[in-house]
């Protein structure tokens, strides 16, 4: 990635934690980065591009770096921990116009994460492909909509406990889903 895009979306991330994403100008960006507009505009078009720029790589960043498959748990607290670090420029975002954006992307980690853990815990399980969607949709949605609550709450219970709660209250219960799927019915 060229150095002078990387340090306009970091330095955009860093304003998005002092100030809401409608108070960020192209001149508080220039400033900070100590680049010329010319720079900026060669770079991105304008400040909501960006904004879904900074969140896709944000989103591959996080894909890359937290997705380790062994629990439940251990694929969902890196993700919320992710979302912790910066959860003022979360927050922001979301209130903002780019807030689909940020939605958009959240499913994309969702869907990424829940796919692959799905993927690997029923890799030797005759399950259809059908009913391997459904699993990875109801848990993408989960997963999805817990930390959008979280950012309608404005972040204000905390959201790694919240998703380690949830993961024990609920250990076992996609085993047992599964287990009804491979298991024939008796009429």
């Amino acid at each position: 990635m060229n150095r002078t895009k990387k340090a306009i979306s970091e330095v955009f991330w860093e304003l998005l934690e002092e100030k809401p994403y409608n108070k960020i100008t192209v001149q508080n960006i220039v400033e900070c980065c100590q680049v010329n507009r010319n720079t900026f505009y060669y770079h991105f078009r304008d400040i909501p591009d960006l904004a879904e720029y900074s969140i896709k790589e944000w989103t591959d960043q996080v894909i890359k770096n937290n997705c380790r498959f062994g629990s439940p748990i251990n694929c969902i607290i890196p993700i919320a921990q992710e979302f912790v670090k910066r959860k003022r420029a979360f927050i922001h975002i979301y209130h903002s116009s780019c807030g689909e954006a940020l939605i958009r992307y959240l499913n994309e980690v969702s869907f990424h994460i829940v796919r692959s853990y799905i993927d690997r815990a029923t890799d030797s399980v005759p399950v259809s492909k059908e009913d391997k969607e459904v699993f990875v949709r109801y848990y993408k949605c989960t997963f999805a909509g817990i930390v959008l609550d979280w950012l309608a709450a404005d972040v204000s219970y905390d959201l790694i406990d919240f998703c380690r709660r949830i993961c024990y209250v609920f250990e076992g219960s996609g085993k047992e889903a599964f287990q009804r799927l491979i298991t024939p019915q008796v009429s």
